[in-house]
């Protein structure tokens, strides 16, 4: 079975995106089909990976479903990267939490889906919205592991912690087996101080969760998602490519030795 992985931190704008979209494409570069499942109304996961049209219907369509396991397959998308996959959002899925409040197991619906997944992909990612309402309680309860971006700015701790214990609450009721496989590092600016300590910091207050690799805030990575472009088809020999390519080896490394965090 695919291990799977939720990328999620319900504040915005800290990589959540770029990180699935990325790792994803460096996960499947690296041998391991991957798919990666756009769980944000947003659809940014989507966009990036160039996916325009969605004939076959949108994650929205799986999760409000009779039987959402038999309607994955249905909505599945190949990408432009060999290997790797997408399940699109739209913005009809913000629809979704409020169609879901009467159905009974609500919070199990994406997991039920992905059991009828089969051993077609060695990883899932899950891009969750930035919020810990019902889509990304169904990634959490989905997922084996998480990864947690966290931005080189001051302001990074800020409801860190909150995470942290929301994540224990759904690993002690609802999914035993969920893992944080580790915090990675984004937006890293070498040139300020700032940054320094923010990755000091967060290393003090979760000692040996954090991924070695750092990514780095570049140009190229904020470019890349407006040409429907991973970093590594946009520029492969970028500081942001190499950086993906790097924490793809540790997360490959962590998922099959089970060596996340707890």
């Amino acid at each position: 079975m695919a291990h799977v992985m939720a990328i999620v931190n319900q504040k915005g704008g800290v990589g959540k995106t770029t990180t699935a979209v990325n790792l994803g494409a460096s996960l499947a570069m690296a041998g391991q089909r991957t798919l990666i499942v756009d769980c944000d109304s947003q659809a940014n996961a989507t966009r990036s990976l160039g996916i325009r049209e969605t004939p076959g219907g949108t994650l929205y369509d799986v999760l409000v479903a009779e039987d959402p396991s038999a309607r994955l397959a249905e909505v599945i998308v190949p990408t432009a990267t060999a290997g790797l996959d997408v399940v699109p959002a739209s913005p009809n899925l913000s629809g979704a939490e409020v169609e879901l409040v009467g159905v009974a197991g609500r919070e199990a619906r994406l997991r039920g889906a992905l059991a009828g997944l089969g051993t077609d992909h060695a990883f899932v990612l899950l891009d969750c919205p930035p919020s810990l309402g019902l889509l990304s309680v169904n990634a959490l309860v989905a997922a084996d592991s998480v990864v947690v971006p966290v931005q080189c700015e001051y302001l990074a701790l800020e409801g860190l912690g909150q995470l942290m214990r929301t994540l224990g609450l759904v690993q002690a009721r609802l999914n035993p087996r969920l893992r944080v496989l580790g915090l990675v590092m984004t937006m890293y600016d070498a040139r300020t101080r700032l940054a320094g300590e923010v990755v000091s910091e967060v290393e003090r207050h979760f000692p040996n969760q954090m991924f070695a690799t750092i990514i780095p805030r570049t140009v190229r990575l904020s470019e890349a998602p407006s040409y429907g472009e991973t970093i590594l088809q946009y520029a492969p020999d970028s500081p942001g490519a190499i950086a993906y390519r790097s924490l793809a080896g540790e997360v490959a490394r962590r998922a099959t030795n089970g060596s996340a965090a707890r």
